[in-house]
């Protein structure tokens, strides 16, 4: 077993706009957007999707 520092990966492409990354503003390639992926963020732009939709009367403890 060695004690090799784990290869740290460079590049790659950013997710905002598909420009090289700058190691500055990792995993994004400027301020500006790593600004815009904050704000889809905050807005609500990104969301899990449910995989059902708990309304009023899909109680799961009723046993009818």
């Amino acid at each position: 077993m060695t004690n090799d520092p784990v290869p740290v990966r460079i590049g790659g492409k950013c997710p905002t706009c598909g420009k090289p990354t700058e190691p500055a503003f990792r995993p994004f390639c400027s301020k500006r957007c790593r600004d815009v992926d904050l704000h889809r963020w905050l807005s609500g732009a990104y969301a899990i999707p449910s995989a059902a939709d708990d309304g009023p009367g899909d109680d799961d403890d009723d046993p009818r």
